[in-house]
C-alpha cells in the first residue's frame, strides 16, 4: 500500500490538495508534527474539504517516532536535492511504501538525507527554478507509483460522455 507522508507540513492548502489525491487513488495520509494548521474536525469541515472523510490519516508526534515505528517499511524520501529521478526506482507492491516529504519551506532535513542517500529521489525540472509545490510532487509521486503497479482498481476507460466503459 502506498503512504504519502508530510514531515511538517505549513501550508493547509497543499495538505488538502494532496488529501484530495489521496482520496482518489485510495493512498493512505500520514501527517508527522508540528503541523502549520490545525487538522480538528472543525476546521477541516469548515474548510470545505469534503473528501476528508475518504482518505485514511495517521498522525504522529514527531519524526522519530514515525522513523521507529517504519523502518522496516520501504521508504522514499522526495528531494529537489536528491539524484536519483523517481522514474529510475521499481516500487515493490508487496511492501508498505511511504513517499515522503519535507515542509514546503525547507525540504527535508539534512540529517535525514544523508542518512538515506540511495533512498533520495527528486523530479527532474528545468534550472534556476527553485522547486515544484508540494501538492504537485506528490501527484506525480503517486501517480508513476500506481502506473507501474498497473493502475489497480482504477478506472482506465471512459466514453465520450465520461461514463466508465
Amino acid at each position: 500500500m502506498l503512504n504519502i507522508c508530510l514531515f511538517n507540513p505549513e501550508i493547509p492548502q497543499n495538505t488538502g490538495n494532496i488529501a484530495r489525491t489521496c482520496a482518489v487513488t485510495g493512498t493512505h495520509l500520514t501527517l508527522v508534527r508540528p503541523l502549520g494548521f490545525d487538522i480538528s474536525e472543525k476546521s477541516v469541515r469548515h474548510a470545505g474539504l469534503d473528501y476528508w472523510d475518504k482518505v485514511k490519516i495517521s498522525v504522529y508526534d514527531s519524526i522519530d517516532e514515525f522513523m521507529k515505528k517504519h523502518h522496516s517499511s520501504e521508504l522514499w524520501f522526495f528531494s529537489r536535492k536528491g539524484h536519483i529521478p523517481y522514474t529510475d526506482v521499481h516500487f515493490s507492491e508487496n511492501k508498505d511504501t511511504y513517499f515522503i516529504f519535507g515542509r514546503e519551506s525547507t525540504g527535508l532535513d539534512e540529517e535525514l538525507l544523508r542518512a538515506y542517500p540511495d533512498k533520495v529521489l527528486m523530479i527532474p525540472m528545468k534550472s534556476g527554478v527553485r522547486c515544484l509545490n508540494l501538492s504537485n510532487s506528490a501527484a506525480i509521486a503517486a501517480y508513476e507509483y500506481y502506473r507501474q503497479l498497473g493502475f489497480p482498481g482504477f478506472e482506465i476507460q471512459r466514453n465520450t460522455d465520461g461514463e466508465e466503459l
